[in-house]
C-alpha cells in the first residue's frame, strides 16, 4: 500500500526574515506524529537537507543518531530535498561555471547523506529534489543559451545521482527558470534523456497553474474560466505528456491563484486540504499522476505527500489542519488501491 507522508519544509520555506518565524523540524515531527485519522497517522515526512531543519554536513554519526531518531518515533523518511539554491550555498543551474559546480556538490552531498539513511534502514524508497534554482524572467534574457546550461549541469548532477543509485526529481513550478510551463518540464526531461536517473516531482497546485499559462501564456491549456469538461480534457493532455516522467507526487490543493512570502517568488498558491475555494478533486487528481493506463502504480512510486508550503504558521500550527491533511491523503490511498 502507498505510504502516506508530511513534507517538512513547509517550516522553512517562506519563512524568517520578511515574513513569519520558521517553525522547528521538532514542532513540524510533532505536529505530524499527533495527526490521527480512523486511528491511523502518517507513516513518514519528507525533507529538506537544509538549516535550520537539517545540517548537511553532518558526519556519518550524526546522520545516524538522526536517522535513529526518526526510527524511535516510528517515521519513515521518503524523498530529500537537496539545498541547490544560491542562497543556501549551491548555484543557478544556468549560471556561471563555479556555480553549477556548486548545484552539482550539493545534489552529491545530499546522495551521500540519504544513502546513509538507506543503509540505516529508516529510508526505504524516495527521490533527490531538485530545480534550476533561477527564476523564468532570468531565462527569458537568453533561453537558448540557459536552457543548454540547465540541461547539461541535470545532466551532470544526474550522473552523480546515478553513482549513488539515486534518482533526482525535478518539481516544475512557474518560479524555476525553464520548469516555469508542463511544455518546457517535458521538454527539459526529453532534452536529458536519463529517465533512470532523473524523473518529474508533479505537485498537484503547481501543475494547475501549468493549465492556466501563469508565466508561459503560450501553452496555457484552459482559460482562468473553464469548464468542468474543459478541464479534464486540458488536465489529460498534461497528464499523458508528464505522468509517465513522474517518479515523485505532491499531493496539494489550490485556487487557482499565485502567492509568495518571505524569499521566496510568487508560485502556485498551496490551500488548505478542505478549503472552501479550492478548485481541485484532488482525489481524482492524484489518480491521473499516479496510475497508469493499466491501473498500476507508476515508476515505482511508493509515497505520496503532501506540500503546504508559505502556509502561514497559524494554520500549520493548527492540528485540525494535519488531521485533514491526514484525511485526504487516506482517501488518495484507498481510491489508488481501489483502482
Amino acid at each position: 500500500m502507498i505510504q502516506l507522508h508530511n513534507s517538512m519544509w513547509p517550516g522553512i520555506v517562506g519563512k524568517g526574515p520578511g515574513s513569519e518565524p520558521i517553525i522547528s523540524l521538532d514542532q513540524m515531527i510533532a505536529l505530524t506524529q499527533n495527526a490521527s485519522v480512523n486511528g491511523s497517522g502518517f507513516d513518514g515526512i519528507d525533507l529538506n537537507l537544509m538549516d535550520p531543519h537539517v545540517d548537511l554536513d553532518m558526519d556519518r554519526d550524526g546522520i545516524l543518531r538522526f536517522a535513529d531518531t526518526m526510527q524511535e518515533k516510528g517515521l519513515r523518511i521518503g524523498s530529500v530535498g537537496a539545498p541547490i539554491w544560491p542562497g543556501t550555498g549551491g548555484g543557478s543551474a544556468m549560471g556561471s561555471q563555479e556555480e553549477r559546480k556548486r548545484f552539482v556538490e550539493k545534489v552529491k552531498k545530499t546522495c551521500a547523506f540519504a544513502q546513509l539513511l538507506k543503509e540505516h534502514g529508516v529510508r526505504q524508497y524516495g527521490a533527490i529534489r531538485i530545480d534550476s534554482a533561477d527564476s523564468p524572467a532570468h531565462w527569458a534574457e537568453d533561453p537558448v543559451e540557459n536552457s543548454k546550461k540547465i540541461v547539461n549541469t541535470f545532466k551532470e548532477a544526474a550522473k552523480v545521482a546515478g553513482d549513488y543509485g539515486e534518482r533526482l526529481a525535478a518539481e516544475g513550478e512557474i518560479c524555476w527558470a525553464n520548469m516555469h510551463s508542463w511544455h518546457h518540464n517535458l521538454q527539459l526531461m526529453e532534452e536529458v534523456g536519463m529517465p533512470e536517473q532523473l524523473g518529474f516531482q508533479a505537485d498537484l497546485a503547481h501543475t494547475y497553474l501549468f493549465l492556466l499559462g501563469y508565466n508561459a501564456d503560450e501553452y496555457a491549456l484552459v482559460g482562468k474560466a473553464h469548464s468542468e469538461e474543459e478541464f479534464w480534457e486540458a488536465y489529460g493532455k498534461m497528464t499523458r505528456a508528464l505522468a509517465p516522467w513522474t517518479i515523485d507526487f505532491h499531493v496539494a490543493q489550490s485556487n487557482g491563484t499565485v502567492f509568495g512570502s518571505g524569499s521566496h517568488d510568487k508560485t502556485g498558491r498551496h490551500c488548505p486540504a478542505n478549503a472552501a475555494d479550492g478548485k481541485l478533486d484532488v482525489v481524482k487528481c492524484a489518480r491521473y499522476w499516479l496510475l497508469d493506463e493499466n491501473g498500476q502504480l507508476r515508476n515505482n512510486i511508493q509515497h505520496i505527500c503532501w506540500d503546504g508550503c508559505m502556509f502561514p504558521n497559524a494554520t500549520l500550527e493548527n492540528p485540525d489542519t494535519w488531521n485533514n491533511v491526514l484525511a485526504l491523503m487516506q482517501a488518495i490511498q484507498a481510491d489508488i488501491t481501489a483502482q
